[in-house]
């Protein structure tokens, strides 16, 4: 635990020294390069070596942890737009359930209650400006040598390909910003996806050359580097690249799968789980416990983002266990019954005499799990990822509402889904009804009395999902040997045991290990569309499909494995607010903001098929223009 207090102060620093970077220029107009003499943060002042350089991205390290954290957390929206998760808000109209009329140009498409698509068009550009200001100024500073400088060049190239690898995948041709901006730009014009691809990969292979592994948490890392690069490679169909780049991370010696158990054991606040004499001990649960994740013990990590308890000027709450755990409380709409027919069942406010909320959070359902995530995909009974009370079934909880005391003989006992003659006991089967991973959801929340999860660190590269970027590298090529034997390499180590038959290994069987082993860390649906657009790309078969560019609004992989996986999309669910959960081809890229295509009066930002202003696009930029191309 020094280690994390000591990183702890240096992130710290860091992040007050960049706020107040930032503070300092805010409204300025065309004097902003011209601060006032006793302005210490100006950029003159403050970006003259390697520690303001590094201090200033660390904006750009603030700006990418909000993607997981928070009330209404953006990766919500990565998650229902896949096959792992739907939208579980039930109690209000609103929220990304019928696509076809809540997701357009012109929605609500910035909203904690609705989706995120906008956050990620917004803070996605707003962390390419911060990193433009390092890489346009790069050259401004003084360095200890060329190394120094180029380990923060590569590291400010990371965050701008980060965003741009993210935005090719979830928009697809996007406007290009290759420098610092320093006054108000109204001529925007979309670039071809493959185009910034190509930019970004050059970029990335500068920067894993470059960037260092011996630094502080929550900086870029040559592995986290490279990792980004395999995953530039592989959007670009260049799978030898995709492979050496892999191996370049994993046989580099710096990093290692966590195979046995290591760091602090899990404990709950709640005696819950301790009465019944769980102690959940696995390197799986350990490699997930917040106290293990920073520690130098952990070889895993390739990148995290950092918030802690103890900074509480700049700490950010997770809130992961209201997002993903379901709504077993208790609410006037919306219970659960004893079979016996009492209600309500139970009760997530704090003083029971059976302590459920302390133990899994007060949660609310949000990213509901779709049948595929919560039980299709687990296919070995070991799988310690899966085991009973890493990960929760709403049958291992027990009713417990102090009302049923000395009246309901279920008190105590197990919940039950239906009573002896089949009715349903909850009035909301998609909100108070699914399983969760509960190994790598809990987490304190020493600030609230009914948690929804406190302010802890979060992955966001792990050498798990290196080994997965390898296997599919390896099964676009055809190798079917050396990617089974990578997917393998991340299955044993969950206690599963080794796929052996050739004849069953595709696509999906890596994408279904991902979605075991990545949940909250992946963004899914980037994923899913960068494979979309490789089967567009290629031409190779999936099951008897195949896709074109061409028609890709219209016929994609993405949509198909929607349609194919999900219990909702492709049931005509209904959810209680009366909202029928509907999906259409063209929502494998989302819509471009119409607030910023008006405002670019003298460019164009093309829209995508399927949204209102497509009719208006022109051809996209085949090439970045040279003054961009920093």
């Amino acid at each position: 635990m020094n280690v994390m207090k000591t990183n702890n102060k240096k992130f710290h620093y860091r992040l007050l020294l960049v706020v107040s970077f930032i503070l300092g220029t805010i409204g300025c107009k065309d004097s902003y390069l011209e601060p006032e003499p006793l302005s210490f943060f100006a950029p003159e002042n403050s970006l003259v070596d390697a520690k303001g350089m590094y201090a200033a991205l660390t904006a750009c390290e603030r700006n990418m942890r909000y993607e997981w954290y928070g009330d209404g957390a953006p990766i919500i929206t990565e998650l229902v737009f896949s096959e792992v998760c739907v939208e579980g808000t039930t109690d209000k109209p609103g929220p990304a359930q019928n696509l076809n009329i809540q997701i357009t140009p012109t929605s609500q498409l910035n909203s904690t209650d609705y989706n995120k698509i906008g956050w990620y068009w917004l803070e996605q550009y707003k962390g390419i400006k911060y990193a433009n200001v390092v890489i346009s100024r790069i050259d401004d500073a003084t360095y200890k040598n060329e190394a120094e400088r180029n380990a923060v060049l590569g590291s400010a190239y990371f965050h701008r390909a980060f965003r741009y690898y993210r935005l090719c995948n979830q928009f697809g041709d996007v406007p290009f910003i290759g420098k610092e901006v320093k006054e108000p730009k109204l001529d925007f014009y979309s670039t071809k996806r493959e185009v910034i691809l190509k930019k970004i990969q050059k970029d990335m292979e500068f920067a894993a050359a470059n960037c260092l592994d011996n630094v502080d948490r929550g900086r870029v890392t040559k592995g986290a580097a490279g990792h980004l690069l395999t995953k530039i490679n592989l959007a670009l169909g260049d799978f030898d690249k995709a492979i050496a780049s892999a191996t370049a991370v994993i046989n580099g010696g710096t990093y290692s799968l966590m195979t046995s158990a290591f760091g602090n054991v899990p404990k709950e606040d709640g005696a819950y789980l301790t009465n019944l004499g769980v102690v959940r001990s696995d390197v799986v649960s350990r490699l997930h416990w917040w106290q293990n994740k920073a520690i130098a013990a952990n070889k895993e990590v390739l990148f995290m983002v950092l918030s802690r308890e103890d900074l509480v000027d700049s700490r950010l709450d997770l809130q992961i266990m209201r997002q993903a755990v379901p709504f077993w409380g208790v609410s006037n709409s919306n219970m659960l019954y004893t079979p016996d027919g009492y209600a309500p069942g139970t009760s997530d406010l704090a003083g029971q005499k059976i302590d459920l909320v302390n133990t899994f959070g007060r949660g609310i359902g949000r990213a509901r799990g779709t049948s595929y995530h919560t039980k299709k995909i687990w296919d070995d009974k070991n799988d310690l990822r899966h085991k009973q009370y890493n990960w929760m079934n709403m049958e291992d909880l027990v009713y417990n509402h102090a009302n049923l005391i000395g009246k309901s003989a279920y008190y105590g006992k197990n919940l039950q889904l239906k009573d002896a003659n089949g009715k349903v006991l909850t009035t909301d089967t998609i909100r108070n009804w699914f399983g969760w991973p509960h190994y790598k959801i809990y987490n304190p929340d020493p600030r609230r009395t009914q948690p929804q999860g406190g302010s802890y660190d979060w992955y966001v590269f792990r050498l798990a999902e290196t080994y997965l970027l390898r296997a599919e590298a390896y099964w676009w090529k055809g190798d079917i040997a050396n990617a089974m034997a990578d997917v393998n390499a991340v299955r044993t180590r969950a206690g599963c045991a080794p796929y052996t038959d050739a004849s069953k290994f595709d696509i999906g069987t890596i994408l279904d290990e991902r979605a075991r082993e990545l949940f909250w860390e992946e963004p899914r649906k980037t994923e899913l569309n960068r494979i979309a657009f490789l089967f567009a790309k290629t031409g190779k078969a999936y099951r008897g499909k195949t896709y074109t560019e061409a028609n890709f609004g219209t016929k994609n992989f993405f949509y198909d494995r929607v349609m194919e996986y999900t219990d909702f999309y492709n049931k005509g669910v209904k959810a209680n607010n009366g909202q029928e959960y509907t999906m259409s081809p063209y929502h494998v890229l989302w819509p471009i903001p119409q607030a910023s295509i008006n405002a670019n009066t003298k460019g164009v930002i093309n829209q995508n098929y399927g949204y209102d202003g497509y009719a208006n696009n022109t051809t996209p930029l085949a090439e970045i223009p040279a003054d961009e191309d920093n």
